[in-house]
C-alpha cells in the first residue's frame, strides 16, 4: 500500500462545504469504512469491484489484506472479529469472487459473528442477463446471512453501510452481505457524502437488559439448589460478559462448563471449571449435568452436540437460559425460567441483586456434598490418556507440552477433527477470545486464516494454529499471505496420515472399515513451507518434542511448522453414545459408562 507519490485522496473532491462533499460511489465506500472505523478489509480484485480498488490505492485509512482465495478472506475477517469483538470486513469481486465466500459467510453465521460481506455486482442493466461474472449473491447468501442489501444507487452507500454494521453487530450478531453493481461506483459520477452518525431500524430491536422479575426468579431457583451448574456458551464471550460470569460463579461456588464456543469465557485452570461438555467433553461435565437439578445456561443454544438425545437430556433439572435470541430459547431444551436479554447487562442485574440479599454462598452443606461427588467424577477419568508406547507420542501429550511451553497465553485456533478435541481439551484457555474455532459449521481450513486475522490484531502476541494435515491443506496457500504482510504464526500440525475423526468413527461404527480416511499421498510439509519461504520442522522423536518446540516459539518473527507425528490409531475420549444421555459415554477402547 506504499505508493505515496502517486496517491491522490478523496479529498480533491471537497467543496468549500464538508457536508456537500462530492464523491464517487466507490470513495463513499471507502470513506464510509473509514468513517467506521475499520482498519483492514480482507478481499481479492476483480473487475466488478477495481473502482473500489482504485478508491482505496487513493487512501490511506483502510489497509487492504491480499489473499491467496477468497475463503479464505472470509475467515481471516471472521478471526479478526471473533478476537477483537469488531466486525470484520471482506470485500471480493462478483460471480466466483462472492461464491467463494460463502462457506466462510456461512461459519460465521453459525457462530454468530459480525461480518460485513461486500461482494462486487455487474452494472445493473446487465442484472438478470446471465453476464459474464454475474451470480445472484442476494439469492445464493440469504439462507446464511443476517441481512442483505443491493446498492441502487450511490447516494445510498453511507446509510447502507451504516446499518450493515449495526445490524451486523447487534442483537445475536451475524454477517451481512452489501452487493454492489460496478455502475454504482462509477468515478465519473459524484454525489453529496455524509456519514450518517446513527441509525435506528423500526423493525429492528435487539432486545436489552433482560426482565428483572424473570431475573429475580432466575436466582431464587439457584439460591434453592443443590446440585447446580452453571453452562456458559459463546454468547458469554462475543457479549463481553467473561468477567461477570467469573464474578457469579465465584460468589455461588457453583461449578462451570464450557461449551466448545465459550472455552476461555471462565478460567480453565480455575478449580470450579469442570472442562468442557458435550460430545466430547469431559467425564465429571457430562455427569455433573446429567444430575443436576438446576442449570444456568448462558449464551448458549443447547445444540445437538451438547443434548444428544433431547428426550433424556439431564431428566431432574430445572433450565434457566439467558439468550438475546428469543428465538433460541425453548427451541431445543424447554426453559423453565426464560430471560431475554444481552449477557452482559442481565448477569450484572443478576449480581446486583445478589448482593443486595447478601447472599455469599449459599446452602453451603448441600453445595459441599455436590463438590465431593464432582470431586469424585474427577478422579474417575480426568482426560487420562494410555502412555505412548517407546518412540511414539500422543497428540494429547503433544497439546499440553504446547500448553507449557506457551505457558497457557496463547492465542489458539484450530481446524476441524480429531485435533480440534485434543486442543478444546488439553490446552486450558483462561482468557476470553483466546481460543478461536469453527463450532456450529465445523468447518476445516479455518486454522491457518484464522490464525492470520489473529495475528494482525495482536501482533505482540503467540499465535499458534492446531491442525491437521487434512486441514491444512484446505488453505494452505495462504502461507504466501503470511510472507506478504509478515505474520509469524506457529503451525502445529498433530500428523495421524488421516482424517482422523472420520477414521474413529469407522473404528466405532463401520467395524474399522477405513474407507477414504487414509491420506496415502502427502506432500513433505517442511520443503514446502520453505518453498514459501518459512521454517519447517518434522518432529518425530518425542524425545526432541519439547526442546524442538521451544525452539519454534522462539522464532518471533518466523511462521514455524512444526510437523509432529502422533499416534495414527489414537482415538479422542470420552465421546458421547449416539442417542443416550448425557452420562452415557465411551471413555476409552472398551470402556464405556
Amino acid at each position: 500500500m506504499e505508493h505515496t507519490s502517486e496517491k491522490q485522496t478523496a479529498a480533491d473532491t471537497r467543496s468549500t462545504d464538508k457536508k456537500t462533499e462530492l464523491l464517487s460511489g466507490g470513495d463513499m465506500l471507502i470513506r464510509a469504512l473509514a468513517d467506521e472505523g475499520v482498519e483492514y478489509v480482507f478481499g481479492y480484485p476483480g473487475g466488478a469491484v477495481l473502482h473500489i480498488y482504485d478508491a482505496m490505492f487513493r487512501q490511506d485509512k483502510v489497509q487492504h489484506i491480499l489473499v491467496r482465495h477468497e475463503q479464505a478472506a472470509g475467515h481471516m475477517a471472521d478471526a479478526y472479529s471473533r478476537s477483537t469483538g469488531k466486525t470484520g470486513v471482506v470485500l471480493v469481486t462478483s460471480g466466483p469472487g462472492a461464491t467463494n465466500t460463502v462457506t466462510a459467510i456461512a461459519t460465521a453465521y453459525m457462530d454468530s459473528i459480525p461480518m460485513v460481506v461486500i461482494s462486487g455486482q455487474v452494472p445493473s442493466h446487465l442484472i438478470g442477463e446471465d453476464a459474464f461474472q454475474e451470480t445472484d449473491m442476494i439469492g445464493v447468501s440469504r439462507p446464511i446471512v443476517k441481512h442483505s442489501f443491493q446498492v441502487r444507487h450511490a447516494s445510498e452507500i453511507p446509510m447502507i453501510v451504516k446499518k450493515a454494521f449495526y445490524i451486523a453487530g447487534s442483537g445475536r450478531p451475524g454477517p451481512v452481505v452489501i452487493d454492489i453493481p460496478k455502475d454504482v461506483t462509477n468515478p465519473v459520477d459524484k454525489f453529496a457524502y455524509e456519514y450518517p452518525e446513527k441509525v435506528k431500524l423500526r423493525s429492528y430491536l435487539p432486545p436489552g437488559r433482560g426482565h428483572a422479575g424473570q431475573i429475580r426468579k432466575a436466582i431464587d431457583e439457584l439460591l434453592a439448589a443443590k446440585r447446580p451448574i452453571i453452562y456458559a456458551g459463546g454468547g458469554v464471550v462475543q457479549g463481553n460478559a467473561s468477567h461477570h460470569l467469573t464474578e457469579l460463579a465465584h460468589l455461588l461456588n457453583y461449578p462451570v462448563t464450557n461449551t466448545l464456543m465459550g472455552l476461555g469465557a471462565f478460567p480453565g485452570t480455575d478449580p470450579q471449571f469442570v472442562g468442557m461438555l458435550g460430545m466430547h467433553g469431559t467425564y465429571e461435565a457430562n455427569m455433573t449435568m446429567h444430575h443436576a437439578d438446576v442449570i444456568l445456561c448462558i449464551g448458549a443454544r443447547f445444540d445437538d452436540r451438547v443434548t444428544n438425545n433431547p428426550a433424556k437430556f439431564c431428566p431432574d433439572a430445572k433450565i434457566i437460559h439467558i439468550d438475546i435470541d428469543p428465538a433460541a430459547i425453548s427451541k431445543t431444551i424447554m426453559a423453565h425460567i426464560p430471560i431475554v436479554g444481552a449477557v452482559e447487562p442481565v448477569l450484572a442485574e443478576m449480581l446486583t441483586q445478589l448482593k443486595q440479599l447478601g447472599v455469599n454462598k449459599p446452602n453451603p452443606t448441600e453445595i459441599g456434598n455436590w463438590w465431593s461427588q464432582i470431586n469424585e467424577w474427577r478422579k474417575r477419568h480426568g482426560l487420562r490418556y494410555d502412555a505412548p508406547a517407546a518412540g511414539e507420542m500422543k497428540p494429547q501429550q503433544v497439546v499440553e507440552m504446547l500448553h507449557k511451553i506457551t505457558n497457557g497465553k496463547a492465542i489458539i485456533t484450530s481446524d476441524v477433527g480429531q485435533h480440534q478435541m485434543f486442543a478444546a481439551l488439553y490446552y486450558k484457555y483462561d482468557e476470553p477470545r483466546q481460543w478461536i474455532n469453527s463450532g456450529g459449521l465445523g468447518t476445516m481450513g479455518v486454522g491457518l486464516p484464522y490464525a492470520m486475522g489473529c495475528k494482525l490484531a495482536f501482533p505482540e502476541r503467540d499465535v499458534v494454529c492446531i491442525t491437521g494435515e487434512g486441514s491444512i491443506q484446505m488453505n494452505i496457500q495462504e502461507l504466501s499471505t503470511c510472507l506478504q504482510y509478515n505474520l509469524p504464526v506457529k503451525i502445529l500440525c498433530l500428523n495421524n496420515r488421516s482424517l482422523g475423526m472420520v477414521k474413529q468413527w469407522q473404528d466405532m461404527q463401520y467395524e474399522g472399515r477405513h474407507s477414504s480416511s487414509y491420506m496415502e499421498s502427502l506432500p513433505d510439509f517442511v520443503k514446502l513451507v520453505e518453498a514459501y519461504g518459512h521454517v519447517g520442522m518434522k518432529i518425530t522423536d518425542p524425545a526432541q518434542l519439547e526442546s524442538k518446540m521451544a525452539e519454534a516459539m522462539a522464532m518471533k518473527d518466523r511462521l514455524v511448522y512444526m510437523d509432529v507425528y502422533v499416534d495414527p490409531k489414537e482415538h479422542v475420549y470420552p465421546m458421547q453414545i449416539a442417542q443416550q444421555s448425557m452420562r452415557d459415554m465411551w471413555l476409552r477402547k472398551g470402556e464405556r459408562t
